[in-house]
C-alpha cells in the first residue's frame, strides 16, 4: 500500500505540543547551554572548596522536597524562556543538594571525583541511548567495550587474543558474574540441576559484602562461605590457605573458587597473589581476584608490584569507576581463558540472538552479562584513555597513593592520633586518642570516634567515613580526589581536634 493511500481518519495528525517541545533540537540546544554554564560554575566553586562537601538534609525532608517538584502548576503553558528558567532552577537544586565528590575535602568512600571530561563522553551514551544486549543496537558502544576490556586484559598480563572481558554496572554485579561463571565451569550441571550440597566458597575474611551476597544469590548459601585466615597485615595467608583447602578436601567438600582481594576494603590490603595462585593451582581450584579498587595500580610503574601474580588468576574484577576516575558505573569482569566467556549463561533468547548469524554472538553482550538492556558503560573510560593516554591513570594512582602516605606520616607524628595500619594504597584508618582518655573504657573511645565523624560530616567542611577494625570503632579516609592537598589533610586533623575538644569539654 502506498503512503498516500493510508487512512488517517482515526490517526493523530499532529505531534502533541509537549512531546514536540521535549524533542525539539532548538530547545535542546538552548537548555544544553544552560546546563553547560551551570555545571561549569558548579565545578569551579566545588573544586576551589567554596561549597560544603555534603549538603546534609534529613532524608524525610529531602524526599518530601523532591516529591513536591513532581506536582508543578501549569507546566503546559510555560513559554520557552520560562521553561529555561525552570530548567536552570532544577539544575541548581540538584547541584546544591547532593554530595560534592569534586571538593578537595571529600575523602570518604571509594567513589572518585571523576574526571569531568569523562562525564561528557558518558553523556553521549545517555543522550543517544545505546543499549547493548546485541551488537546492532549499540555497535560503537560494543566496539568500545571490547577495545577497553582487551587492553585491561593486557594490563593484567594476559594475551588479549586468548583472554576476554565484559563491562557491568558495578563491582557487586561484576563479582556475581565472575563467580557465576566459576560455578558453571567448576560444576557443569549446576545451571540446570543446582549446586551439590558439599560445595563451598573460600573468601578473604575481609571480602566485600557482595561476595557473601553472591553466594546467596548463586544458591550456594552464605553459610557455605569459608573465611580464609589473614596475616598480621590483613592479607590472605597462603600457608593457611593451603591448610584450609586440604581440610576442605579431606572433609569431602568441593571448592567453587578462592576469592582473593586486591585490595580489601577495610584497610586496602593486597593479598600476596603469586603465593595464593600457587596454592590454588596445586589444589586445582579456580582463583578469582576482586581487584575492584586496586586493579588500577597495574597502570603505575611504581605500584604495580602490589598485584604481582594476578596474571595467574582465572577471573578478575576491576572497577574503572574507582581508581581510573571515570563516572559510575563501569566495572570490568575479565577471564584469563576466553573459552569461559559463554559459560556464564546457558539459555537462548531467539528474539534477540540471530541464529542465522551465529558469529555475532561473540559481540552480543546479552550472552555474557546479567543485564539485557545495558547502558553504554565504557564511553567515559574509552574517551579519557584515547584523549590522554595511559599516563593520566598512572599519575592519578601515584598522586592519591602518595597523599595517603603523607597523611599516615602526619598521624604518626601527632600526639593525639593513632594510625591503625601502614597504608598500601590510598586508604588510611586511624583513631583520635586525646591524652585525657588514653587507657579509658573502650566503649567511651568508640563512642568518641563515632560522634566525631557524625559532627564533622554534618558540618559540611569534610567528608570521611567510619569503620570497625579489630573490634574497635575507627575513622577511615580514602583519598579519591587527586586535587586533595597536604593543607586539606592537615586541616582535617585540626578540625577533628577542635570537635573532639568540644565534645570532651561538654561531657559531664
Amino acid at each position: 500500500m502506498k503512503t498516500e493511500e493510508l487512512n488517517h481518519e482515526n490517526s493523530p495528525t499532529e505531534i502533541p505540543a509537549l512531546v514536540a517541545s521535549s524533542y525539539g533540537v532548538t530547545v535542546f540546544d538552548s537548555l544544553s547551554r544552560v546546563w553547560q554554564r551551570c555545571l561549569a560554575e558548579h565545578l569551579r566553586k566545588v573544586m576551589a572548596g567554596k561549597t560544603s562537601v555534603l549538603n546534609w538534609k534529613e532524608p524525610v525532608d529531602a524526599i518530601a522536597e523532591a516529591e513536591a517538584f513532581l506536582h508543578p502548576d501549569a507546566v503546559g503553558q510555560l513559554t520557552e524562556q520560562e521553561r529555561a528558567r525552570k530548567f536552570e532552577s532544577l539544575l541548581e537544586k540538584m547541584l546544591t543538594s547532593g554530595q560534592n565528590l569534586h571538593h578537595p575535602r571529600y575523602i570518604g568512600h571509594q567513589v572518585p571525583a571523576s574526571i569531568p571530561i569523562a562525564g561528557l563522553f558518558d553523556a553521549v551514551g545517555s543522550l543517544t541511548n545505546q543499549p547493548m544486549a546485541i551488537y546492532e543496537m549499540g555497535p560503537w558502544a560494543t566496539a568500545v567495550e571490547h577495545a577497553v576490556t582487551r587492553n585491561l586484559c593486557r594490563k593484567v598480563g594476559w594475551n588479549p587474543d586468548t583472554s576476554c572481558g565484559v563491562l557491568t554496572h558495578g563491582g557487586s554485579l561484576a563479582n556475581l558474574t565472575a563467580l557465576l561463571t566459576a560455578r558453571n565451569v567448576v560444576f557443569p550441571d549446576s545451571w540446570e540441576q543446582g549446586l551439590p550440597q558439599n560445595a563451598v566458597l573460600v573468601a578473604h575474611a575481609d571480602s566485600h559484602y557482595c561476595v557473601t551476597r553472591s553466594a546467596g544469590i548463586l544458591g550456594l548459601g552464605t553459610r557455605q562461605v569459608v573465611k580464609a585466615v589473614l596475616d598480621e597485615r590483613r592479607r590472605m595467608d597462603p600457608r593457611k590457605l593451603n591448610e584450609l583447602l586440604t581440610e576442605q578436601k579431606a572433609a569431602g567438600r568441593q571448592v567453587l573458587a578462592v576469592c582473593s582481594s586486591a585490595c580489601a576494603t577495610p584497610i586496602g590490603a593486597f593479598d600476596p597473589l603469586q603465593e595464593v595462585a600457587d596454592v590454588c593451582r596445586a589444589h586445582d581450584v579456580w582463583l578469582h581476584v576482586d581487584a575492584a579498587h586496586g586493579g588500577a595500580a597495574l597502570m603505575s610503574g611504581t605500584h604495580k608490584h602490589l598485584l604481582a601474580g594476578i596474571d595467574m588468576a582465572d577471573s578478575v574484577v576491576w572497577d574503572a569507576h574507582k581508581m581510573m576516575f571515570v563516572p559510575a558505573l563501569c566495572a570490568a569482569v575479565l577471564y584469563r581463558d576466553q573459552a569461559h566467556r559463554f559459560q556464564t549463561f546457558q539459555q537462548d533468547a531467539p528474539y534477540l540472538f540471530d541464529p542465522s548469524n551465529p558469529g555475532m554472538a561473540e559481540f552480543d553482550n546479552g550472552t555474557r552479562t546479567i543485564e539485557c538492556t545495558k547502558r553504554s558503560t565504557g564511553f567515559g573510560l574509552w574517551g579519557i584513555w584515547a584523549l590522554y593516554g595511559e599516563d593520566i591513570f598512572e599519575q592519578m594512582v601515584d598522586r592519591t597513593f602518595a597523599m595517603a602516605q603523607y597523611f599516615h606520616e602526619c598521624l604518626r607524628e601527632s600526639d593525639d592520633f593513632e594510625p591503625l595500619h601502614t597504608p598500601e594504597c590510598n586508604i588510611v584508618v586511624f583513631r583520635y586518642l586525646p591524652t585525657a582518655l588514653r587507657g579509658g573504657l573502650a566503649e567511651i573511645m568508640d563512642g568518641l570516634q563515632q560522634e566525631l565523624r557524625s559532627r564533622l560530616v554534618k558540618g559540611g567542611d569534610f567528608y570521611i567515613v567510619q569503620t570497625n577494625l579489630n573490634g574497635q570503632a575507627a575513622l577511615r579516609v580514602t583519598i579519591m580526589n587527586p586535587l586533595t592537598t597536604e593543607l586539606d589533610l592537615a586541616a582535617l586533623l585540626e578540625e577533628l581536634r577542635a570537635i573532639g575538644q568540644h565534645i570532651l569539654s561538654n561531657q559531664p
